[in-house]
């Protein structure tokens, strides 16, 4: 019987693994390895909202956070709004991301998140966490931080993206979080022509941080878009 997208992306990240090189400083964090708990409620998830075969369109992030699906395996998801708006419970650990609350602002506004996970695939063209190394300890790092990092891992981005896109997406148009997130995945597209069309939006961090006045501007301007879709 032909697995569903469901099937397929939880088929996808149990096999997730980068072997690649890393310039100093840096490491990669796999939540599947790292947590037994985040396969459970990464496959009820999956299992939840995408168990059937509809086309989705794709909307791209950088890459998970250690507070995100860095612990729920779920991108842009903490453990609140995987348990109060997903209804999916983590009882091992405990986060709360800002990315996630904007996000699941949109999702809320859209139209809840049956609705939005039937439309739109969300996942990062490098779908584990990277992390640099500090006196402070560990921090978020994004695949576009250092050049050497960016070239270190372009080869899995191109493959991580293919895999994504072999779920089955649309890919006339693609919708890509955060200006300079665009910069790159541009560049990759314009090598391998994945998509037709790029819609740039800001990314959800960005607008919690620093845009959060106008917050419900961005909202709008993310409604505009998707509906388009």
């Amino acid at each position: 019987m032909k697995k569903n997208i469901g099937e397929k992306v939880v088929a996808f990240n149990k096999k997730l693994h980068y072997s690649g090189e890393l310039p100093g400083g840096f490491d990669v964090l796999n939540p599947f390895f790292d947590n037994p708990e985040t396969l459970t409620v990464m496959t009820d998830f999956y299992k939840k909202f995408y168990n059937d075969h509809n086309q989705r369109k794709f909307i791209i992030g950088i890459n998970p956070s250690r507070h995100g699906a860095g612990v729920t395996g779920v991108p842009f998801t903490d453990t609140k709004r995987l348990e109060s708006v997903c209804g999916i419970e983590m009882k091992s650990a405990h986060t709360h991301e800002i990315s996630s609350v904007f996000l699941y602002d949109v999702i809320d506004n859209f139209g809840g998140p049956e609705r939005f996970y039937k439309e739109f695939y969300i996942n990062s063209p490098f779908p584990l966490a990277i992390v640099r190394n500090t006196i402070k300890g560990n921090l978020n790092a994004n695949y576009y931080d250092d050049k050497n990092l960016f070239e270190a891992v372009k080869p899995f981005m191109i493959q991580s993206l293919k895999d994504h896109i072999s779920l089955g997406l649309d890919t006339s148009e693609v919708f890509i979080l955060g200006k300079k997130n665009a910069t790159f995945i541009d560049k990759i597209n314009s090598q391998e022509h994945f998509f037709d069309k790029l819609t740039v939006l800001e990314h959800p961090r960005y607008i919690q941080q620093y845009k959060s006045k106008q917050k419900q501007l961005y909202i709008d301007k993310y409604l505009i878009a998707l509906n388009k879709a």
